[in-house]
């Protein structure tokens, strides 16, 4: 059986960007992707961070559908915590209706950005009000006709809904829900074998951090921008994505390459000869980071 292929875009705004040039790009890579025949294209929610764009899935998942023909669109994913689940459930139940049969809704639990920044998206005490159970439970009920209050563009338009999570409780809440579950490897890729071997399901994804150009040496080139910016960021010193001719130029200590080595075990980088279709957009677009 083969492997079907996809992408998750955080939209990266590239030292010297802006925002809009970011969330362009995405809307460009998401058109190729869809022309190159992808599964899936999503996006994540994130808030605070200079260097991610994504911060409202739903809209972006509501553009890249309509510019695109084929390929499933999804938010990878919506962060519960910080919204009412009848908004949630809204919200995808509309994009469903109009985009019937391709949109995704991932869910996930974790703040999405500093406490700060989290704290003014939703107080701590409304996040925490319900566990996230009872969250995922009661967005489930909106797409059905059971609630008191209906979620009305919610009834019978109903998402493909995913769990994201990188350790064996989210996989084990997936299976009991029968939800399907999106492992996070590109963030801990040490829980892959106990998480995944909890999950007893009836779908699951792997999210891989690729880099791959024609050659050894131009996807070494390539991952220098990720690997610089992680080890800014172990170094307490955030920066937005540098370009690789910047990260090539960088005066490496030999811990820093130490360190590197450490931090990048579980990035993929190589010729896209020895590697899965979705790599190739990682060298269509220079800097940018990509997942299958």
């Amino acid at each position: 059986m083969g492997v079907r292929v996809s992408v998750l875009d955080t939209s990266p705004i590239v030292r010297g960007s802006t925002a809009r040039e970011a969330l362009r790009n995405t809307l460009d890579l998401a058109i190729l992707a869809d022309e190159l025949g992808f599964h899936r294209y999503w996006v994540p929610e994130h808030h605070g961070m200079r260097g991610v764009a994504s911060s409202a899935p739903a809209v972006v998942v509501g553009r890249l559908a309509a510019a695109t023909e084929r390929i499933r669109v999804g938010a990878g994913g919506v962060l519960l915590p910080n919204h009412a689940p009848i908004i949630v459930a809204e919200q995808f139940g509309t994009l469903e209706a109009f985009h019937p049969g391709r949109i995704d809704l991932g869910l996930g639990r974790a703040l999405g950005g500093p406490q700060h920044a989290a704290d003014a998206v939703r107080s701590e005490r409304e996040r925490t009000a319900k566990s996230f159970e009872e969250q995922v439970r009661e967005l489930l009920r909106y797409f059905t006709a059971d609630e008191l209050v209906r979620a009305v563009p919610a009834v019978d338009n109903l998402p493909e809904i995913w769990l994201l999570g990188s350790s064996g409780h989210s996989a084990s809440l997936a299976g009991s829900l029968g939800l399907g579950y999106a492992f996070a490897h590109h963030l801990k890729p040490e829980n892959a074998v106990e998480a995944l071997g909890n999950y007893h399901g009836p779908r699951t994804l792997v999210s891989v951090s690729v880099i791959v150009a024609d050659t050894d040496a131009q996807a070494e080139y390539l991952a220098g921008s990720t690997r610089l910016k992680v080890l800014s960021r172990v170094r307490g010193n955030r920066v937005q994505l540098p370009s690789p001719a910047d990260a090539a130029a960088y005066p490496y200590t030999d811990d820093d390459r130490a360190e590197i080595a450490v931090r990048s075990g579980g990035v993929l980088v190589g010729p896209r000869t020895r590697s899965a279709g979705c790599c190739r957009l990682s060298w269509t677009r220079p800097a940018r980071r990509s997942s299958c």
